[in-house]
């Protein structure tokens, strides 16, 4: 018997993929989004780089670059024991608000995700339609309400109706959210000899996260930029929060620009730096109550 030989097979050469182009749309929509991106960075950067000049070089350039940095703006306004004073009481202002706001919201929300009673769907329905209804539009009833409970300058007076209002947002968030888990976890937990409260502190709760941590970031940045109401509430300046702050002390250093946009800078930093550590939570919280 005779071997046949066989030649070895040339190894094929994979040709490198090509990347697709860029149609004209996704070109177009690519632009507008920069385009956009740039108009609302713009005063911003605007704002931090005009913390760094002094008054002439703005009068002389507007639009220009610090010729010369300058960090006194910034120091005097850190120095500034007015500036941690109004810092100090948006903080507690906007702490208090998240702890009402995702306390209460998570015990109501459950209660309409989870249980069929007589007016449920009113009660759900009542909450939605708070989120047509602003804080603006109400702010004169909502100003004679907490004077009548005596509650006028005084940071509790700003942080009930900031709760009221956000109380609508909250809901509507969550409900979906728990509507989305399985009714078998809570026969599961009942066979296992848990309570209600137990099964909604130890599991809801937790399986909630995501969702929780979503509206507590929107109430907290809410209540940290709220301007209108604490206009209205707060009448002593040692009470005042960051955007009364900026206001007061825009009026008061009204010559002195670059100090004005200085402070402006440093008041802004806090719920940005907020917003941006948990911007991904705020995303997917969103999406899983989309999803539900």
């Amino acid at each position: 018997m005779t071997a046949t030989l066989t030649k070895p097979e040339a190894p094929q050469i994979q040709e490198p993929r090509r990347k697709p182009r860029m149609s004209a749309s996704q070109a177009i929509t690519y632009c507008v989004a920069l385009l956009l991106i740039g108009v609302i960075l713009a005063p911003v950067v605007y704002m931090i780089l005009g913390g760094f000049r002094t008054n002439s070089q703005i009068t002389v350039d507007p639009s220009g670059l610090p010729s010369s940095w300058h960090l006194e703006n910034y120091m005097n306004v850190l120095k500034s024991g007015v500036f941690w004073q109004e810092v100090l009481n948006s903080t507690f202002a906007a702490a208090a608000t998240t702890f009402f706001v995702v306390a209460f919201g998570v015990m109501a929300a459950y209660v309409l995700a989870s249980y069929e009673f007589r007016g449920r769907s009113v009660m759900y329905a009542v909450f939605a339609a708070g989120l047509m209804f602003p804080m603006t539009v109400a702010i004169t009833p909502l100003y004679l309400m907490v004077r009548s409970l005596g509650l006028t300058n005084s940071l509790v007076g700003v942080v009930v109706p900031q709760v009221a209002f956000a109380l609508s947002v909250t809901i509507i968030i969550l409900v979906p959210f728990l509507r989305a888990l399985p009714p078998e976890i809570e026969e599961a937990a009942v066979l296992d000899g848990c309570s209600r409260l137990g099964y909604f502190w130890r599991i809801v709760v937790p399986l909630s996260k995501p969702a929780i941590i979503t509206v507590g970031i929107l109430a907290f940045i809410g209540s940290w930029n709220s301007y209108m109401l604490p206009l209205f509430i707060l009448t002593s300046s040692n009470k005042f929060t960051l955007p009364l702050g900026v206001q007061a002390f825009s009026s008061q250093y009204s010559v002195d620009t670059a100090k004005v946009l200085a402070f402006t800078t440093l008041s802004m930093i806090p719920a940005l730096v907020f917003f941006s550590l948990f911007e991904r939570r705020i995303v997917g919280g969103l999406t899983g109550a989309v999803k539900g």
